[in-house]
């Protein structure tokens, strides 16, 4: 999925990359619709719970926001899962799925900004502008794989949007990327 969406979703195809046959993929799943749903609910569970999850156990609620966007940023798989899931979203498999995770992230990330002092409309606006950046960035890094912002350039352009999102952070609150 996360390389050519629901479409790459091919029973042989995925026994041949595995080295297995057919008949053991029907022994661990009904149908291709079974796998499919299963990936997303894997997807879903890696990609937004266990990642949450893992942040929530940072005390400082700053720390865990720059954690967050790092983790964001350099999840390449996860971003091209993400955005390959996109052009599926009306399938009734994927959509349901994609706004749970898409509403549950953006909850996450508003109220980690409020736990930073952002007002929570601001919190919300900032949350929204973060999940499109994040959106564009790795769609555009599937067209332009060769762009220098997702090589060499990807630092000082993922410094540089964290340095926005924390605009409005109370300046108490906010001490230098990498402190």
């Amino acid at each position: 999925m996360r390389e050519g969406g629901l479409a790459a979703v091919v029973v042989e195809t995925l026994a041949e990359r595995l080295g297995t046959t057919k008949g053991s993929f029907y022994w661990h799943f009904k149908d291709r619709d079974e796998l499919v749903v299963t990936g997303l609910e894997l997807w879903e569970q890696e990609m937004t719970e266990a990642v949450i999850a893992r942040l929530e156990t940072v005390g400082d609620p700053v720390v865990r926001l720059r954690q967050l966007f790092d983790l964001m940023f350099a999840d390449q798989p996860g971003g091209f899962m993400t955005t390959a899931l996109l052009s599926h979203a009306q399938d009734p498999r994927v959509g349901p799925v994609l706004q749970r995770v898409t509403r549950r992230r953006l909850t996450y990330l508003t109220g980690a900004l409020v736990e930073c002092g952002v007002p929570p409309d601001r919190a919300h606006h900032h949350a929204v502008v973060a999940a499109t950046a994040y959106l564009g960035y790795f769609g555009l890094q599937r067209q332009l794989p060769d762009e220098a912002v997702f090589g060499a350039e990807a630092k000082p352009y993922l410094r540089h949007l964290l340095h926005v999102l924390e605009a409005e952070l109370p300046a108490a609150r906010v001490r230098p990327s990498g402190a």
